[in-house]
């Protein structure tokens, strides 16, 4: 590759990272105001945010076109294909993000009640600990640290058992006084979207793994959500 081919191909490289960084920005941005419109109940918050999803959206498609447009161009293989192909990948991750915090905002609008705060501070915890994944993996891609990344990989663990005890407790909750069942329902798709972000912070890990080693992962994820085999018996509640 001459010298000049390969300026152009790092300028182009420079440019898709500089997009992803911040396809990125915007995305921790989302998160963090959906879940302080939920945690405050600010309609006007939450609306904004389902709004700047399509911004999200177009981030996406312009990284995409980016790295089709230098795959054509350049024909990298080796590392810098790699590279290409993983900027897609954590691209289309970062879109899925981007739609759980929109979803989760739209929910804000259904709060209108007061809940038992443990139930919202759970929720809110949860909400907190996507947010903090989503940062350190976001780190981690930027600067290919594979250590860091399966460092986040590994810490979904604590996401997903979380996840089961706030699904018990929502479960119960709802089979005690049936007059919750609405909100909660609500609450337990926002802890699952939570959940899912979790989900595409380890599969961004798995991307940085490849990157930099060239091999996937050895290890299986550790997956660690139970609800989908729970079986919940009515008990005392919490306290509100």
């Amino acid at each position: 590759m001459s010298e000049h081919i390969a300026k152009a191909y790092d300028d182009d490289l420079a440019i898709l990272k500089t997009m992803l960084a911040q396809m990125g920005g915007l995305v921790e941005q989302q998160l963090d105001d959906a879940i302080d419109a939920l945690s405050r109940r600010d309609t006007s918050l939450a609306d904004r945010v389902i709004q700047n999803d399509e911004k999200v959206d177009v981030l996406e498609h312009q990284i995409e076109e980016k790295a089709i447009l230098t795959i054509a161009r350049r024909q990298p293989v080796a590392r810098d294909l790699r590279e290409i192909m993983v900027a897609i990948r954590v691209a289309s991750d970062l879109e899925r993000i981007g739609d759980l915090a929109k979803n989760t905002a739209k929910r804000t609008h259904a709060m209108s009640d007061q809940l038992p705060r443990k139930l919202m501070a759970g929720v809110t915890r949860m909400g907190r600990m996507a947010q903090e994944e989503l940062k350190n993996i976001l780190d981690a891609y930027a600067h290919s640290d594979a250590g860091k990344a399966l460092e986040v990989w590994r810490s979904d663990e604590d996401l997903d058992a979380l996840y089961n005890s706030i699904f018990r407790e929502l479960l119960t909750y709802m089979m005690e006084d049936p007059r919750t069942i609405g909100l909660c329902t609500h609450l337990l798709f926002i802890a699952k979207n939570m959940e899912r972000i979790g989900d595409h912070a380890t599969n961004i890990a798995e991307n940085i793994h490849y990157l930099v080693h060239g091999k996937p992962l050895a290890e299986g994820r550790a997956k660690k959500d139970i609800t989908s085999t729970m079986s919940v018996e009515p008990g005392q509640r919490s306290e509100d």
